[in-house]
């Protein structure tokens, strides 16, 4: 089986009305990327991850997917229409049918955080032993072990001693922190999110890893006193955080942040400077883990 792919090029005010013309004329999906991605023009539409500036690109390409019996000439003169474009020039190209399945696969490699921890997707075989192998498979949840700030803390809590300590894993997401910790030896370990679908995640892959993890919502965590506290999430939550974070802290306590860039690092210490001494631990890619402990 095989499907047709219209690549057509428009400007910001037109692109969504685009998208949904084309959908409405018989496409069976379309997405819109940057026409410059790729080169010096290119440009991020994001001020930081996660956190939209509300509005395309300048030249948007938008992409249709149709079946190879459509009229694509026709499909496009009808969706140019109902949007006010004249003219709306394109291109095809065949798309044959794929093991879809297997090629998402081939993105997701065994990773590797140290000698003797590992994260690995199902479908691959585990390092052998004495290797801590995680599995965890790609989800809705944040947290694979593919991006940097989850490898950076997933380093931290690697080389921390564990044993005795309760493990506050804030923003759960997939719970592969929460899952670290509880497999690197913790007494204890909480996950908590805003996110019911992180927290059914975090569940899931806890119960996949034989991980002793304790999932709860964020209502019933609020006494919590932990010796460890992780929290892989954006800078701005981080900051706001910053007083319900020293109040979780136990008199020593020790926490750990992420999903900072490293020029973003001195806000984030700052917001914390009434508690804890932050530092920075490590950086990767851009971006920085910070480690502090709790003023006692």
């Amino acid at each position: 089986m095989a499907w047709l792919e219209l690549d057509c090029v428009c400007d910001e005010r037109h692109a969504d009305a685009l998208s949904d013309a084309l959908i409405a004329c018989g496409a069976l999906s379309v997405s819109v990327e940057d026409a410059n991605a790729g080169g010096m023009a290119e440009v991020p539409i994001y001020g930081e991850p996660g956190i939209p500036q509300g509005r395309l690109w300048q030249r948007n390409r938008v992409v249709a997917l149709v079946d190879q019996a459509t009229d694509c000439a026709g499909l496009i003169e009808r969706a140019a229409g109902m949007c006010g474009l004249a003219d709306l020039r394109y291109t095809s190209r065949v798309v044959h049918d794929q093991d879809w399945v297997r090629q998402t696969q081939a993105q997701f490699e065994p990773v590797r955080i140290s000698n003797r921890l590992w994260i690995v997707p199902s479908w691959h075989q585990a390092p052998a032993a004495p290797s801590i192998a995680i599995r965890l498979d790609p989800g809705l949840a944040f947290g694979t072990g593919s991006h940097p700030t989850t490898r950076l803390c997933l380093a931290w809590l690697d080389q921390a001693d564990l044993r005795g300590r309760l493990v506050l894993d804030y923003g759960c997401g997939s719970g592969i922190l929460a899952i670290a910790a509880a497999r690197l030896g913790a007494r204890q370990v909480v996950a908590t999110d805003i996110d019911p679908q992180a927290l059914a995640a975090s569940r899931a892959n806890a119960a996949a890893n034989q991980a002793a993890v304790d999932v709860r919502d964020i209502d019933e965590v609020r006494d919590i006193r932990a010796d460890v506290l992780v929290a892989n999430i954006l800078t701005n939550p981080l900051k706001v955080l910053a007083p319900a974070f020293s109040r979780h802290l136990a008199d020593a306590g020790q926490i750990v942040l992420s999903g900072i860039l490293e020029e973003q690092e001195g806000d984030v210490i700052a917001a914390y400077a009434p508690w804890v001494r932050l530092r920075p631990h490590a950086r990767e890619d851009g971006w920085s883990c910070l480690h502090g402990t709790r003023d006692s």
